[in-house]
């Protein structure tokens, strides 16, 4: 992707995903198919005539921004809006201070619009709302989300985010992550690093060394340094970062991780660093994009680093940035060897085992090839959306020409449809699917968490050795669906699963 152009930081907003990268929201049929209609670009705006459920970007923008310490959440729109952060509330602090004892928990305030705000404009009590977390909590950071009800009457947070500013201490960062904008949730990320870079990053740059103006000579001391940009968003656990901070340690690397979790005065040095390393390039790719052309930083972007063959990647791909190739290699043996004599007995315990995924579109790809070279069969996966960067992933999994793919955030009426069709052993999904799959009866194994290590080397193990349990007792799930069912007819599970999707399969 290093070609790709990003020049978007002039704009109050990035572009959707179904924009930028021609993504895919809704698709139904064999991973042959789906490969080869994002190669020719004819998925791109593909439909459903039925739809139920769908994400929110601005959910998933939260889950993200509600881990940086030392800051207030504004988030501007009705109180449902800011309800969300309920949710995120506990786990928030509890993370947060795994990192740092003294963190504090999340705090946030909601600008309550109601329906007499939606026709006279939200700006005063936006303004208000700024003001009271200045004064009452004095943070590094006031972080302002904003929601769908500001962005269509036409709030103008920008220009009262701009005046504020001057008699602010607290830097202002705002983010347009408003749900009706686009279709992807993953569109979130974007918003996020949007909101990062243009606040927090460029142009709020620390004073530099002298030779700055040299820009090779600048790189080049940076190189020496190897310090690495570990960027962890929010799909990765304290396990996976320790994990992957282990392997880049050996490596020798310095590693700094960011955003999550970080403060926002640590984003003033995130341009000092020889390489920025990517552990999923649907979080990624615009955050390492617009580095690379301000600051000239590369970056590794290629796969996530779950399972054996896609770490031995990950590393390697790191170190070649750094000229220890061999070194990489040697570690890369001694960790795989280490690791296939645990995974051994844990490959006779899954023969014969199938399974279904469901997630986002990298972690889905690369879980499903971990697990195959644990001996599961893949019956089939889905993923939130689709783009370049998984086409580039779905060559990996074996078998792939027939195996189902699903395209669909949310739509539970058709991963119902399709579990009881192919009939998994196991499901392993996310947080939203799980539930759902519990309820016809099928054991769950988290494809996330964020208490459990998936990364790296000890996170293929982790996965083996829990999914190994999960198996061998599988009848808390099967007893729930003997007095629950899903509120679809008997009829629809003789119906095509994608009945609703137009165009799906060709």
């Amino acid at each position: 992707m290093e070609n790709r152009v990003y020049n978007y930081l002039n704009e109050k907003a990035p572009p959707v995903r179904e924009d930028r990268l021609k993504a895919c929201s809704a698709f139904g049929g064999s991973c042959c198919v789906l490969s080869e209609g994002i190669r020719k670009g004819c998925l791109n705006g593909t439909r459903r005539q039925f739809s139920q459920t769908q994400g929110c970007t601005l959910v998933l923008s939260l889950a993200i921004l509600n881990t940086v310490r030392n800051a207030v959440i504004v988030v501007h729109g009705p109180i449902g809006c800011g309800g969300g952060n309920i949710f995120f509330a506990g786990i928030s602090k509890a993370f947060k201070q795994l990192r740092d004892p003294k963190a504090d928990g999340l705090i946030w305030i909601n600008t309550n619009l109601d329906e007499a705000d939606s026709i006279s404009g939200g700006e005063t009590k936006l303004k208000d709302a700024i003001l009271f977390a200045e004064k009452e909590f004095r943070p590094e950071a006031i972080i302002v989300v904003n929601s769908c009800v500001p962005a269509i009457i036409g709030d103008d947070v920008e220009s009262v985010v701009r005046d504020l500013q001057k008699s602010v201490a607290a830097k202002i960062v705002t983010v347009h992550c408003e749900g009706f904008r686009s279709k992807i949730m993953a569109t979130a990320y974007d918003s996020v690093y949007h909101g990062i870079l243009r606040n927090l990053v460029v142009g709020n740059e620390k004073p530099q060394k002298d030779y700055i103006d040299d820009e090779e000579r600048y790189r080049a001391e940076l190189a020496k340094s190897k310090t690495v940009n570990l960027l962890n968003v929010s799909s990765m656990s304290y396990g996976d970062e320790l994990e992957l901070k282990r392997i880049l340690e050996a490596l020798g690397l310095k590693v700094r991780i960011l955003p999550c979790y970080s403060t926002p005065k640590d984003f003033e040095e995130v341009h000092e660093a020889a390489l920025n390393v990517s552990i999923c390039s649907t979080h990624d790719d615009y955050f390492v994009g617009h580095l690379k052309e301000h600051y000239n930083i590369p970056y590794v972007l290629e796969t996530i680093p779950i399972g054996i063959e896609n770490t031995n990647k990950w590393v390697l791909d790191i170190a070649g940035h750094f000229g220890i190739r061999e070194q990489a290699e040697r570690l890369v043996e001694r960790e795989t060897k280490e690791l296939n004599k645990a995974l051994e007995p844990y490959k006779k315990a899954f023969a014969g085992k199938s399974v279904f995924l469901a997630g986002g579109e990298i972690r889905v790809l690369a879980t499903a090839q971990l697990l195959q070279d644990l001996g599961l069969e893949v019956l089939g996966m889905k993923g939130y959306h689709f783009d370049e960067f998984g086409e580039k992933l779905i060559s990996t999994v074996k078998n792939n020409d027939n195996l189902v793919f699903n395209i669909a955030t949310g739509q539970p009426f058709e991963q119902s449809n399709l579990l009881n069709k192919l009939k998994p052993d196991v499901y392993v999904g996310h947080v939203g699917g799980n539930v759902w799959a519990a309820k016809q009866g099928f054991p769950i194994f988290p494809i996330f968490s964020q208490a459990v290590n998936y990364m790296g080397y000890s996170g293929a193990f982790e996965v083996a050795r829990r999914l190994n349990r999960i198996l061998k007792n599988n009848s808390f799930n099967k007893n729930i669906s003997r007095y629950t069912r899903l509120p679809y007819y008997n009829s629809w599970y003789e119906e095509d699963p994608f009945k609703y999707i137009e165009n799906h399969g060709g």
